[in-house]
């Protein structure tokens, strides 16, 4: 532990630091870089504090939003989010405080650590511990309750000691005779398939994945936030025979990724009765759900990559590129991206999906950051952007929140800001999902992050009706009434919210005005822009070999 330092020749003895510095520099010796929030009683001096020590401050408009952002700079940076809130005066507890509730309590449920500083002296060590068990094992949130009082609280300097920075992760390896047999599993696969997660893409497994991929020449799938670990263009990527190679494969290894709804619990008719799983993944109690695994590797994703190179370095192994299993992956590969193609190319008015998607795609940066939410908009999105680099899509991930979009794009800017200022932000909204944080287009402007927001307008949530059939439903009753709860407003001008902060908007309905106002915004540098890009209101996904996993009689 170390004690603050201040003016040479002060009186320590005398001198007094704030409830509000002290956790300010308790965070800043965790190397906490960047906060995110919305400031008022009691938490505004704690901001100001966090400012004069270096600390990167962004004020939001929401503070789901601002929770958001924290996580997305969590994910980027590797340093998780940590959440500090303002409670009530202690004195005033079980009084009926202003907004007194349990909070430390109910954090519990959500976070790996939740707890309320004792005095302003214990604040230092309590941060450290917030800090260390957001990044130590599977990384996840942590909650710190700051008193009301304690902001502006005063008390001797020399009775603060701050704590070190904590120590990085502990890089843990699975056990010799495990990856041994996981090793053997795969050589003797008939039809084998690696599926890379988020997880692999949070532990930085990037180049040692790439290299047992191209060693061993194996089919591998990305997840969502999995997108970019290996190049979506890398021969050996099967994305688009996705269902297929799920079903079919009798060996799947998972590297850093749940058998949670996104990948259909590893269960039939999604999968063979008999797959083989060999599950890699930094967490114990994940081992085993919802299927037991043939091979379990309990260690961190890129030095258990690491280990199962070892063994395809003692014993070279590669899987036939002309097995029956790559024709069979190459064949629906083929087929499955002639009719995207398709659809992509469909000359009528308004536009559908693909052909908006199509058209971004020609355009995009190879190293931009893709940010995506909504319905259809992030799924049929994920299957016609393409990522080629790690940890440069941010989307609704596995609980499917939607409004994360702009909390998201507001953290990779900044990100991008400080590591490479011409690196591009594209943020992929559908109407319905914009709706949920589009008051932080004000923020984006506000900061001048030159973030290009596409908004993919259908005019409702799934579906919605055009202008003139949204008219005459309307002679039939009030729109509570008659209005199918899935519709918004027809035509609505979000590029407005735009440009009344200060930004550049513009309003799409064809191909051509699309390759123009995205070609402008990609080359203006200097300010936010918002396409508002209309399409087919009754617009869909191409016919699934299975329906999705929530169905619905509608």
């Amino acid at each position: 532990m170390w004690e603050s330092n201040f003016a040479e020749g002060s009186d320590k003895s005398e001198e007094q630091v704030s409830g509000a510095e002290v956790i300010a520099q308790a965070l800043k010796t965790q190397d906490v870089a960047y906060m995110f929030g919305i400031v008022g009683i009691p938490v505004t001096e704690i901001a100001v504090a966090a400012q004069k020590l270096g600390i990167r401050y962004v004020g939001m408009r929401n503070e789901q939003a601002a929770c958001y952002a924290a996580s997305a700079i969590g994910y980027l940076t590797g340093r998780p989010l940590i959440v500090i809130g303002g409670s009530s005066e202690r004195s005033q507890e079980t009084m009926g405080a202003f907004q007194e509730f349990p909070q430390v309590e109910a954090c519990r449920l959500y976070t790996k650590f939740s707890a309320r500083p004792s005095s302003i002296e214990t604040i230092p060590s309590v941060i450290e511990k917030a800090v260390r068990s957001s990044i130590y094992g599977r990384p996840g949130p942590c909650y710190v309750d700051i008193p009301a009082d304690f902001v502006n609280l005063q008390v001797n300097v020399n009775s603060v000691k701050y704590m070190e920075c904590c120590m990085p992760p502990p890089v843990s390896m699975a056990e010799t005779s495990a990856v041994y047999m996981a090793a053997s599993v795969i050589r003797n696969a008939k039809r084998p398939l690696l599926i890379i997660g988020k997880g692999a893409a949070y532990a930085r497994a990037e180049e040692a994945l790439r290299k047992l991929v191209e060693q061993c020449k194996l089919p591998f799938l990305p997840t969502p936030m999995g997108k970019g670990v290996i190049p979506d263009n890398h021969p050996y990527c099967v994305s688009a025979a996705r269902s297929r190679a799920l079903q079919f494969a009798d060996v799947i290894v998972l590297f850093g990724a749940r058998l949670n709804w996104i990948l259909h619990f590893g269960l039939p008719p999604r999968y063979q009765p008999d797959v083989k799983f060999i599950q890699v993944d930094i967490c114990a109690e994940e081992l085993g759900n919802n299927v037991k695994p043939a091979v379990a590797l309990l260690g961190d994703t890129n030095a258990v990559t690491k280990q199962l190179l070892e063994q395809f370095d003692k014993t070279p192994w590669q899987y036939p590129l002309e097995s029956s299993w790559w024709q069979t992956l190459r064949e629906k590969m083929k087929s499955n991206e002639a009719a995207t193609k398709e659809l992509a190319s469909q000359k009528s008015l308004p536009m559908n999906y693909y052909t908006v998607f199509y058209h971004v795609q020609e355009q995009l940066p190879r190293d931009c950051f893709v940010v995506s939410e909504g319905a259809n908009t992030m799924d049929i999105g994920r299957t016609v952007i393409q990522n080629y680099l790690p940890r440069h899509r941010l989307d609704a991930g596995t609980f499917g929140t939607m409004g994360i979009g702009l909390g998201f794009a507001i953290a990779a800017a900044i990100v991008a800001k400080d590591r490479n200022p011409r690196q591009r932000v594209i943020c992929v909204e559908g109407d319905s999902a914009f709706g949920f944080s589009g008051m932080e287009v004000e923020t984006i402007c506000r900061y001048n992050l030159p973030i290009v927001l596409l908004v993919v307008n259908n005019n409702g949530i799934y579906q919605g009706f055009d202008a003139d059939s949204w008219k005459e439903m309307l002679k039939f009753g009030d729109a509570t009434a008659v209005a199918p709860p899935v519709c918004l407003l027809p035509d609505s001008h979000y590029e407005q919210v735009m440009t009344a902060f200060g930004g550049k908007g513009y309003f799409v309905q064809t191909p051509e005005e699309l390759q123009k106002s995205l070609k402008q915004s990609l080359a203006d540098t200097t300010k936010p822009s918002l396409l508002n890009i209309m399409i087919e209101p009754q617009a869909t996904r191409k016919a699934q070999d299975f329906h999705w996993l929530t169905r619905s009689n509608m």
